[in-house]
């Protein structure tokens, strides 16, 4: 027995004085240290969403990197070789604003918050490779970031553009559409308003059919609603294209082309709208209405691109005094700006067809323009109810498609525009290009330098990184509408690598999202300072086996990474096309139903928690709460009885007696069949992702241990030591530090992440009656003993009959769906 095991037996469990003996052993033996040139054992990647270090780690990050770890330590003990890697997303606006309030450098109060939070994930007992670790800010990171923008460049997806961007007054820089939410900055909440600038962008639309096409390879291990909100926010759509000439004086301005999704209603156009605030409206306006067009765009500026797409928005708009011409009929339609229409979506125009469309139906009543219905869809007249009609139906008034019903129509259309030379088929997408420009210091310089007689001159890759200047602080890099770099002349001032005058640097920084989209491949190779990373590590390692984050990802960081995967793909540095094969989004960490907030004053200090409960009750409490994707309500929980829970399982390995490797079949039988359908169900409920039943199992398994040690042989049992040391496995994948010291007081060498998984004797697994679990929306609140072989039915009756379930109904508002897995499972969702 190893000195560490070598404790009184009087001893109680004290997780300070157990954590005080792990943590040091841990990091001195480097435990979990991953040997990715180690080709004798197969790989799995587990990453989770790399943190920001706006301070100490926080309840939800005490959720996800709790649920991150399970499969992580699973996974090492099935004996795969596990990367699991830790970095910082260190670059962004908190840091800068910081340092503008305490006069210093982001850099100060951005790697002083790193080393906070590096020292509570170690506390936290993460079984991550600190080899590996990595901080965006860093030039050796940046510099790969830069590299990866001059490719991007090289290959036509990165350009400027004159164009209306997203502006938050308060932040001082512009925000990508999906930084918008509710019409407010995301992360100040300041009102977002409209602003011309010539920015960068990332043309990740040219990849907009494979990032739909390629979600079929995530079907089944993303989340459902995770893959929906992607195909809505590409919105794909396919429809025609369609030419208005311009009549009268204005028709040097060229024709106006529209997309439509219906182009069976082109005979139901009676009015033409521009985005008002798009170059088109100024070059269609008259000299009449000139005025009235700037003081209409003027109001728009404080006016957000989502509030502009509201379904409830009044419908308001400037006549231009220009006319279009209807593509079949020559008819002159009228020619309007509107807000309701957006300058980056198609080509900022669209057709008015008011009696099949309810904004133009809207619009068109506000403005008194004619309704003419070209689709029978047997309801009133739209004029008559406010209501389009957008269903299905025949084409009427409509001369060359008349008759035809919708998709025949709007074949029948296509052809017409074709042979007529006004239209063509085509395919429209809610998606815009990725604009990348941000005003601001802390973030990675667009490498780039901007000459008077080369232009745009791409700095050479051997000059990189371009790094940020160090004699910046406080009021210097305060916002004032442009990055605070254009205010420093030495850095600023450059020769240009073409023709070698003087020229000017790029003064913006890349959105922080561009440093976050391939992280997960430098893991791979932090330190290499020869190329971004090993393509053949990358092909070895990569897709990530389980990424593990936050849904709030959903949109932007997912689908950012999906579209650089692609890229590098494209490049021949990856032979993958999707970054992460398997996602898990956890849920929030709640109190009272609310999320935690200084303002309601229902926040929860984790480091609190973890002083008064200890790390592994903290942990365990986490994985133990709610299936992984539900929320946990701090509330709703008990951290001080999962701090007795695993009082109680460590005393079971200071009372076993006998010695190590005891042969278990030579001791009681029905306490071998727990143990063994305990590694069983595990085996699957892990796989499934159901840690929290696995934990629920765990707990049977210590009771029917301790009922073992308590009555018959007693603490000598060899079937005791094998469910103590299945115990000490199990538990090590939520509760590390008390299973470590289990394993330790039953004789073996640390670690047990290092002990191989136990193997299952499938003649155990014979049973008559099995304890059933009854959980209600996910948490476990009853079990009952039933027949192995029960049907669903029968273990459905008797879950819902039990008092304590009934009671859990009523006061959740009556069942709404039950699920079953007989014979170990029900599942009661209410309200």
């Amino acid at each position: 027995m190893s000195e560490t095991a070598a404790r009184s037996e009087k001893a109680s469990y004290d997780f300070r004085e157990i954590e005080a003996r792990w943590l040091p052993f841990w990091e001195q033996d480097g435990t979990f240290a991953a040997d990715l040139d180690d080709n004798t054992r197969p790989r799995k990647y587990v990453c989770d969403m790399f943190p920001y270090p706006s301070g100490d780690l926080h309840m939800g990050h005490a959720e996800a990197f709790a649920i991150g770890d399970v499969p992580a330590r699973y996974w090492r003990m099935r004996g795969f070789n596990v990367l699991h890697p830790i970095g910082w997303d260190s670059f962004g606006l908190p840091a800068e604003n910081a340092a503008i309030k305490n006069n210093a450098h982001p850099a100060e109060w951005t790697y002083a918050n790193i080393d906070t939070q590096a020292a509570s994930f170690r506390r936290y007992a993460i079984s991550a490779d600190w080899s590996r670790r990595l901080h965006t800010s860093d030039p050796e990171y940046y510099q790969w970031t830069q590299w990866l923008f001059l490719q991007f460049y090289k290959r036509g997806l990165a350009y400027r553009k004159d164009s209306p961007v997203n502006w938050c007054p308060s932040c001082q820089t512009v925000l990508a559409n999906e930084q918008v939410v509710d019409g407010a900055c995301e992360r100040c909440k300041t009102p977002v308003t409209k602003k011309s600038l010539n920015q960068w962008y990332f043309k990740i639309t040219d990849y907009a059919d494979r990032l739909l096409e390629d979600m079929q390879q995530l079907e089944g291990t993303w989340p459902e609603r995770v893959l929906a909100m992607q195909r809505n926010w590409i919105g794909r759509s396919t429809g025609a294209s369609v030419r208005f000439d311009i009549a009268d004086d204005a028709a040097e301005v060229g024709p106006i082309e529209v997309f439509t999704t219906r182009p069976d209603t082109l005979y139901g156009v009676t009015f033409m709208v521009v985005a008002a605030d798009a170059p088109l409206a100024e070059e269609l306006v008259t000299e009449a209405q000139r005025a009235e067009l700037d003081s209409y765009r003027e109001k728009l500026k404080s006016v957000s691109e989502i509030e502009r797409q509201s379904a409830d928005r009044e419908k308001t708009g400037v006549f231009l005094g220009s006319y279009a011409l209807h593509p079949l009929t020559g008819e002159r339609l009228p020619i309007w700006a509107s807000d309701y229409v957006l300058a980056d979506y198609g080509t900022g125009a669209v057709m008015g067809v008011p009696a099949h469309d309810q904004r133009d139906l809207e619009f068109a009543l506000a403005m008194d323009l004619p309704v003419t219905v070209v689709v029978d869809t047997g309801e009133e007249h739209p004029a008559s109810t406010g209501t389009a009609a957008s269903g299905e139906g025949t084409a009427i008034n409509s001369p060359r498609w008349e008759g035809l019903p919708k998709q025949e129509a709007i074949e029948k259309a296509i052809e017409v525009f074709e042979d007529e030379g006004v239209g063509r088929a085509e395919v429209n997408y809610r998606l815009r290009d990725w604009l990348i420009s941000r005003q601001r210091f802390w973030g990675a310089p667009i490498p780039v330098v901007h000459c008077a007689d080369c232009g745009e001159v791409p700095v050479p890759e051997d000059q990189l990184p371009v790094t940020l200047p160090t004699d910046m602080r406080g009021e210097q890099l305060a916002p004032k509408g442009k990055s605070p770099l254009a205010a420093h002349a030495e850095w600023t001032t450059v020769s240009c690598p073409e023709c070698g005058k003087t020229a000017t640097r790029d003064t913006d920084t890349m959105d922080t999202f561009v440093d976050s989209s391939w992280y997960y491949l430098r893991y791979l190779d932090p330190r290499n300072s020869q190329e971004v990373f090993s393509t053949e590590r990358a092909n070895q390692w990569l897709p990530v086996d389980q990424y593990v984050g936050g849904v709030e990802h959903a949109i932007l960081h997912l689908l950012y990474s999906r579209f650089f995967t692609k890229v590098l793909h494209d490049m021949g540095l990856v032979n993958f096309t999707e970054p992460f094969s398997a996602l898990l989004n956890q849920g929030q960490v709640l109190n009272g139903g609310k999320a935690m907030s200084k303002s309601l004053g229902n926040g929860v200090d984790l480091g609190e928690q973890l002083d008064k409960y200890g790390v592994d009750a903290v942990r365990l409490t986490m994985v133990f709460a709610s299936p992984p994707e539900d929320d946990v309500d701090w509330a709703d929980v008990s951290p001080s009885g999962s701090a007795k829970f695993l009082s109680r399982a460590w005393r079971l390995a200071q009372d076993v007696t006998s010695a190590p490797g005891a042969d278990p079949t030579a001791g009681a039988q029905p306490l071998r069949a727990v143990t063994h359908r305990t590694i069983a169900d595990a085996e699957a409920l892990l796989e499934d992702r159901k840690y929290n039943v696995v934990v629920a199992r765990l707990m049977e398994l210590v009771n029917a241990a301790r009922k073992e040690i308590d009555s018959g042989a007693g603490p000598a049992d060899p079937a005791v030591r094998e469910a103590a040391e299945t115990t000490a496995q199990l538990l090590s994948l939520v509760a590390p530090y008390t299973a470590e010291d289990m394993w330790a007081l039953l004789g073996h060498e640390p670690s047990v992440a290092n002990s191989t998984w136990p193997q299952v004797e499938q003649s155990l697994l014979v049973e008559d009656t099995v304890t059933a679990v009854v959980q209600v929306k996910g948490k476990l609140r009853d079990k009952l003993e039933v027949p192995a072989d029960i049907s669903a039915e029968e273990l459905q009756q008797r879950a819902l009959a039990l008092p304590k379930i009934q009671r859990y109904i009523t006061e959740g508002g009556g069942v709404r769906k039950v699920i079953v897995r007989e014979p170990r499972l029900v599942n009661v969702v209410t309200g």
